[in-house]
């Protein structure tokens, strides 16, 4: 049997669960629940000895967020290929098979996006291995999910016959049907020749440059070139930005698996969540007697229906008689929505960056190769930070223009350079760093360092930096 790779697409920004999934940092990185996040769920779901290491598909600014997880899953990536620009699934799949056709021609790959809850591992796994000879035959298999309900929120697919309730296995796709309305969801509930469509696929090498050939020819070109001209970044591979820039803008089911006729989809019986909105988070939350789901500092009280979350370890969220609503409290952040209105909090995320509100994007800890930092106070002329270095991290040699920064240490170890000289602070201890000055923050030791960041000037936003070295080979601007 050809070598099978798990590609995962992990460069969305998964607006409908906002506040707690931002463009800045989606729902894939987030732990929704007490364990992994999706993204590492993910990568672990079809692991195995005879499985190879998985091609990753993201943007430059999830580059290290990706790394981070995978080595906290225990994984070593084949590959994580960076995208220079978002242009959705279709180029995102020739990239990766593009790349494998060049190292393993013969290779199978299943693509699976990283932000899905499929808790049976083992059932997916045998689903997987149960359309490999169809796909090592010439087939494209996608994966539909036995419904539950008259789902309006995803699309379908309608089989050729019913499938077999014993084992999976793959069966002749008759078409894709695209979200229906909710009497037609539930005509597709009863026939019993319906599924949910998974979004996820697994093909040949061989097939996948076909099918692209065939119904995306125009993407062919530049997406070849913008793997064949890539350059290497540290352990990343990014495109190259100028071929990549003219590919077609589209989904892989628009582009290839609506216009292609071999296709089969397998049945996958088990538990399954795109957590598409706040509504399936409610549903997938084990809901009490009352269907009450909760999550953090929470105290519910007469309430039915109702999701509450808190994400925030000092803030406490109390719910009276609240009634199917979504209550989801962040510390800069606070959703309340009616539960059927879920699918409309992009609207709502819409209407924040028209506003220019930070909230609709930004998350309140941004994430680096180093570490965090979030900001505890802001003000007119200050601004005040906490900033955690991982063991062994450190920030780039840098400085600014517009302003001075004061660090206290208030856990762990830092040694800091300012303007060439360099120090060892411990806890309770601080410095001051004028505006100017060349200075850089490392953590020496075996435990994160936290410290307190005070920052005083005219402008304190995070692109008045001038970077001089960087073990991250960031570049210049706030994240580079």
């Amino acid at each position: 049997m050809p070598h099978l790779y798990p590609v995962l697409l992990c460069g969305g920004s998964g607006t409908r669960l906002w506040p707690l999934s931002r463009k800045s940092y989606p729902k894939q990185f987030v732990k929704l629940g007490d364990g992994e996040t999706l993204f590492q769920a993910a990568a672990q779901r079809i692991a195995g000895p005879d499985v190879m290491a998985p091609v990753i598909i993201t943007n430059s600014d999830f580059r290290f967020i990706v790394t981070e997880q995978l080595a906290e899953a225990g994984i070593d990536p084949g590959a994580i290929l960076i995208e220079p620009r978002p242009r959705n699934t279709a180029p995102a799949i020739l990239a990766a098979v593009q790349f494998l056709a060049a190292r393993d021609p013969e290779a199978l790959l299943l693509v699976m996006p990283s932000d899905q809850v499929m808790p049976d591992r083992a059932a997916f796994s045998a689903a997987v291995r149960a359309g490999l000879p169809a796909a090592a035959d010439g087939q494209i298999v996608t994966f539909g999910i036995r419904p539950t309900r008259p789902e309006t929120g995803y699309g379908w697919l309608e089989l050729a016959h019913p499938p077999e309730e014993a084992r999976p296995a793959a069966i002749p796709l008759r078409r894709f049907v695209e979200k229906p309305a909710a009497e037609r969801a539930a005509t597709m509930l009863a026939d019993g020749r319906y599924l949910w469509n998974a979004g996820i696929v697994l093909m040949s090498v061989r097939t996948a440059l076909a099918a692209f050939e065939t119904h995306a020819p125009q993407m062919v070109t530049p997406v070849r070139r913008a793997v064949e001209e890539a350059r290497t970044d540290l352990g990343f591979l990014r495109l190259a930005e100028e071929p990549w820039r003219l590919a077609e803008e589209i989904s892989v089911d628009y582009a290839i698996m609506e216009r292609s006729s071999n296709l089969q989809v397998v049945p996958f019986g088990g538990d399954w969540s795109d957590l598409g909105d706040w509504a399936s988070v409610l549903r997938e939350g084990e809901p009490d007697a009352r269907g009450v789901a909760t999550h953090g500092p929470v105290t519910a009280i007469d309430c039915e229906d109702t999701l509450l979350r808190s994400e925030a370890d000092n803030l406490e969220l109390v719910g009276i008689g609240l009634k199917e609503l979504i209550v989801v409290a962040m510390p800069d952040a606070v959703l309340v929505a009616d539960r059927d209105r879920a699918q409309d909090v992009k609207q709502a995320v819409t209407a924040l960056k028209a506003k220019g509100v930070r909230q609709a994007e930004n998350f309140p800890r941004d994430h680096r190769p180093w570490g965090w930092f979030e900001t505890l106070v802001l003000g007119e002329r200050f601004q005040v930070k906490r900033i955690v270095v991982h063991p062994g991290a450190a920030l780039s040699l840098q400085s600014h223009f517009h302003r001075s920064e004061h660090w206290i240490v208030v856990s762990g170890t830092a040694q800091v350079t300012v303007d060439g000289e360099v120090r060892l602070l411990t806890e309770n201890q601080s410095v001051y760093v004028p505006l100017g000055a060349i200075h850089r923050m490392e953590n020496p030791g075996k435990v994160p360092m936290v410290l307190i960041e005070v920052q005083t000037g005219t402008y304190l936003g995070d692109d008045d930096i001038i970077r001089y070295e960087d073990v991250y080979a960031r570049g210049q601007g706030a994240k580079g």
